[in-house]
């Protein structure tokens, strides 16, 4: 008994600090309909694919009505090679993605938010070339999905209902 009650007690004092889930509603809530709105503009590059192609894997499970928004999302893709050998060969990377994304209202062209989000990865770099250039795509790869991750994330966001961001 003496440990149960501490943790009633903590549920009523975040019962009262005003948070509340996101996706509410489930498909029908609020976030859900203006997400399910979202049409994601190609992006240039493999990158771009990849990213769109994420954007549009989360996006598809909302479903919404009525005007809608078109996002415009620019990729800045960069390979550095770092950590140098006594002969100066690279012995690793660091592949770095960035996004600028821009909400924009379609019926109106109004821009209602512009944004950016990125990540990075470490890659080693090893004798055999091909294994690099695979290395270097898998990193994309994930790259992308972090990238749509955030991009949703601030969507959603800014969907609530409260407006609070």
């Amino acid at each position: 008994m003496k440990r149960i009650l501490p943790l009633l007690g903590l549920t009523v004092l975040l019962s009262a600090c005003g948070l509340r889930p996101v996706y509410s509603g489930g498909s029908h809530g609020a976030v859900a309909q203006a997400l399910g709105r979202v049409e994601v503009q190609p992006i240039e590059g493999k990158g771009g694919w990849l990213v769109r192609n994420a954007l549009n894997d989360r996006l598809a499970a909302m479903s919404g009505t009525g005007p809608g928004y078109k996002l415009v999302v620019k990729l800045d893709d960069n390979i550095s090679g770092f950590g140098l050998r006594s002969d100066a060969a690279v012995t690793r990377e660091r592949r770095t993605l960035r996004a600028r994304y821009q909400l924009i209202d379609s019926t109106t062209g109004a821009q209602i938010l512009d944004d950016t989000a990125g990540s990075d990865v470490g890659i080693d770099v090893v004798s055999s070339e091909y294994a690099t250039i695979a290395a270097e795509d898998t990193a994309l790869e994930r790259l992308s999905q972090t990238i749509a991750d955030q991009i949703i994330a601030r969507l959603a966001r800014f969907a609530t209902p409260d407006k609070a961001r």
